[in-house]
């Protein structure tokens, strides 16, 4: 068995083979014309083979033993070869590694600069940083009480110079040794935090639950947003020494120095000081800070304190006048009082910033409805109590807890109906609010209205913390909020007080009718909490349930007309069958009542159906007398088509009229009137496919009535007749307007009116004639005598008394 040279070969592959065939050919292993120096033999058991012989092969021979294909690759035989392995080849060059190199400067620069959208979140960052170094303490005070024998408080305090543009943030928590100072600080993307809770993770107490924030590593440099330069004085309970850190902006190297100012040691922790940008000096207000504070950690485990000017009146003894002075000597019986007047007196002293407590961290069985209600109020500026809270916590393959609101009432002044970005949940991280400006990540836009904060430790944040990434997590997170609020909603529409659902109803119904539109996986969590009005109920609004429990035995779908109002849908032509019958109707009266039904599409197995479109089936057919209406009025449905054209798909003999002659149905598959009147009423409007939409109508008419039969007799007997066919123009007009569409020449259709009242009203009110003129004696004679008729019953009328 033969083995090619591993180098030979791949050198073969990758190269043309023509050009092996310039510079060496293969010879047969056991050529006698190749010279016996080619062979070196150095090793017995190991031998060398190759499809490339030795430059001094006789190459007539070895060419024709080749076997070669057309791109230059050996077949068929295997040749050896005569040379050992170290000389048919070059050794290897060395393999040579390196690694990324970085420009620091610019690596800052883009930390600093691209990392993060808002400069407000620097005090953020640097507040869990300093709640990390607390955390870290207390953690590990547990095995070592030694770390706290300087019995200094674990708290956070911040100090602001507005003046001269300096920020001071200080921490009792674990401080920094100068390695640390080297490591943390000095090293980018290095996170002490994470290479703690890696500690934690391989040590026996990985069960231990942490509240520690960091994970990137990059937090500190957000400092570096509003700061040109930044000073680290830490002081680790391990060392003995104070360190000073020291960095600016845009620089790529740092100081480290040992703390030799006594006044500024400190027993334990880390102090931060910032110096301000020129244009960042706003930062500085003691009210900027206690306002960022509120708003991003507002719920760190630990008090956090910051520097506030206070004030207390108090009363001050006033001067008197030397003229007043001289006048109350002169009255020496009149009681002397000194003069006194209020002043504020003003003094700086530590406030606590974050007093509310984050009650989603709390069993709910031990938060009353107060404080749910105060916490609602305080955290989204409210002064209504909700309708409704939900307090829960989800475990599992995704862990978070949150509180969820219903407001009492809808916002105002923007309609957030159609805006996906509300500021209505506040998703934080471990206590630490990251955002609470989301597109449709956490809750879907129908539910926008809903309040509340989410609060989980593992959710998959960007580095800046600012936006939440799409993945599966956040996906059972949002189907988990979404199925709690529909919950929470469900207990208000069962509460016993049904004037709380009415309320929310009011507020909030037209977000639950987007959600038919939105979000199809919902609709059976949707669908029982509509109302609606309807023919049996045109005061109070009814749910489904309602009328599902209200359907006749024999009533197989749910009937609804839209229309823009109770009384329009009330006096409409297509309720008239279906009142006899007693089969309720639901009022789509709001614009957006239709589309959300349509999209339903059924409810609890019944199916919705619009009354006013063609091929209504109400049950009870009597298919002989259909027979029969079509044979007597077959000619006069062919008659009416030809008069109206292409105005109608077609004329029908209707089973949903009583008391109206005709009415005018929309396609099955088309819009009705009032979907044609609300997108003709569209700002942006396509007229191609409002025509598509709205180009198939049915004219049915009521055979029962008496102007469908007179009309029978005029197709029959004078079909050409100009009064006949003008009554019909006029009554597909006027079917036009009953049914709720718009005529197109309303001109048109006021002078078919007039020419009709004139024709009706001709001569009625008109004078007498000249024959009536020339017999007075008639005219008094029929006067009298209608003035006898109206004497006799008086005079009865009379005796009775």
């Amino acid at each position: 068995m033969y083995r090619l040279c591993r180098r030979s070969a791949s050198a073969l592959l990758r190269h043309d083979g023509a050009r092996y065939n310039r510079h060496a050919i293969a010879a047969p292993i056991f050529s006698a014309t190749c010279s016996g120096d080619s062979v070196v033999e150095t090793d017995a058991k190991t031998r060398w083979y190759s499809v490339l012989a030795s430059g001094r092969c006789n190459t007539s021979q070895s060419s024709a033993a080749l076997n070669l294909n057309k791109n230059g690759f050996f077949l068929g035989n295997r040749y050896e070869s005569t040379a050992a392995s170290d000389a048919s080849s070059p050794p290897p060059p060395p393999l040579e590694k390196y690694e990324y190199q970085a420009e620091v400067s610019r690596l800052m620069d883009l930390i600093v600069n691209s990392l993060y959208s808002n400069k407000e979140v620097f005090l953020r960052e640097l507040i869990s940083n300093a709640s990390d170094a607390l955390d870290k303490l207390r953690y590990l005070a547990v095995t070592e009480p030694e770390l706290l024998k300087d019995a200094v408080d674990l708290d956070i305090r911040i100090q602001t110079d507005k003046d001269n543009g300096i920020i001071t943030i200080t921490d009792s928590g674990i401080g920094m040794t100068r390695q640390d100072l080297v490591d943390c600080l000095g090293t980018i993307a290095q996170s002490g935090t994470a290479k703690f809770l890696k500690a934690m993770k391989d040590s026996k107490d990985a069960g231990v639950d942490s509240n520690l924030i960091g994970q990137f590593g990059v937090g500190f440099y957000s400092a570096f947003l509003v700061s040109d330069r930044v000073v680290v004085e830490t002081k680790s309970p391990k060392s003995d020494k104070q360190y000073v850190w020291e960095g600016e902006a845009n620089a790529s190297s740092y100081t480290i120095r040992e703390e030799t100012n006594p006044e500024k040691l400190l027993p334990r922790g880390t102090r931060l000081t910032l110096y301000l940008k020129h244009d960042d000096k706003g930062f500085a207000h003691p009210e900027r800070i206690q306002k960022l504070v509120k708003n991003y950690s507002q719920f760190v485990s630990f008090p956090i304190y910051t520097w506030q000017e206070k004030g207390y009146t108090k009363e001050v003894e006033v001067e008197e006048d030397p003229a007043e002075a001289n006048k109350d000597k002169q009255d020496e019986t009149a009681e002397k009082k000194k003069k006194t007047k209020t002043v504020v007196e003003r003094y700086w002293d530590w406030e606590l910033t974050n007093e509310t407590q984050p009650i989603w961290l709390r069993n709910p069985k031990e938060v009353t409805t107060e404080e749910y209600n105060e916490f609602y109020k305080k955290t989204f500026n409210e002064y209504l109590d909700p309708l409704a809270s939900s307090h829960f916590t989800t475990e599992g393959e995704v862990e978070f807890r949150s509180i969820l609101y219903v407001p009492a009432v809808a916002p105002m002044g923007k309609d957030d109906l159609i805006n996906p970005k509300t500021k209505n949940i506040r998703l934080y991280v471990k206590r630490v609010f990251i955002s609470d400006d989301f597109d449709g990540e956490l809750f879907p836009r129908y539910l926008s209205f809903v309040k509340g904060v989410v609060d989980s430790n593992d959710l998959p944040l960007n580095v800046s913390r600012e936006i939440l990434q799409e993945s599966r997590i956040v996906r059972i997170m949002r189907k988990r909020l979404v199925r709690k609020a529909f919950d929470m909603i469900l207990g208000i529409s069962m509460s016993e007080n049904r004037a709380d659902y009415e309320k929310f109803w009011e507020n909030f119904g037209k977000y639950l009718k987007m959600g038919c539109i939105d979000d199809r996986e919902n609709h059976k969590r949707l669908a029982p909490l509509l109302r609606f009005f309807s023919s049996q109920s045109e005061d109070e609004m009814i749910s489904l349930d309602e009328y599902v429990e209200n359907m006749k035995p024999e009533q197989k779908d749910i009937y609804f007309i839209a229309a823009d109002s109770v009384a329009s849908a009330r006096n409409t032509p297509f309720l008239e069958k279906l009142l006899e019958k007693d089969l309720e109707v639901l009022y789509l009266v709001d614009p957006i009542d239709e589309i959300a039904v349509q999209n339903l599409k059924s409810y609890k197995e019944k199916n919705f159906v619009d009354i006013s479109k063609e091929d209504l089936d109400l049950g009870e057919k009597n298919e002989e007398k259909e027979k029969v209406m079509k044979e007597e009025f077959g000619q006069t449905c062919d008659w009416i088509k030809k008069r109206l054209g292409d105005k109608v798909a077609s004329v029908q003999i209707s089973n949903r009229l009583s008391s109206s002659p005709c009415v005018l149905v929309s396609a099955k598959f088309g819009w009705s009137a009032n979907m044609e009147r609300l997108m003709k009423a569209q700002t942006v409007g396509d007229t191609s496919s409002m025509e598509f939409m709205r180009g198939r109508r049915v004219f049915e008419i009521n055979p029962e009535h008496p102007i469908i039969q007179n009309l029978n007799a005029a197709s029959k007997n004078c079909p050409d007749d100009n009064d006949a066919l003008r009554v019909l123009d006029l009554l597909y007009d006027a079917a036009l307007v009953s049914s709720g569409f718009t005529p197109e020449n309303p001109a048109e259709l006021g002078s078919k009116i007039y020419e009709m009242l004139g024709m009706n009203l001709q001569g009625k009110w008109s004078v007498p004639d000249a024959a009536e003129v020339h017999h007075p004696a008639a005219t008094q004679s029929q006067t009298s005598q209608t003035y006898e008729a109206e004497v006799v019953e008086p005079a009865e009328a009379g005796g009775q008394k």
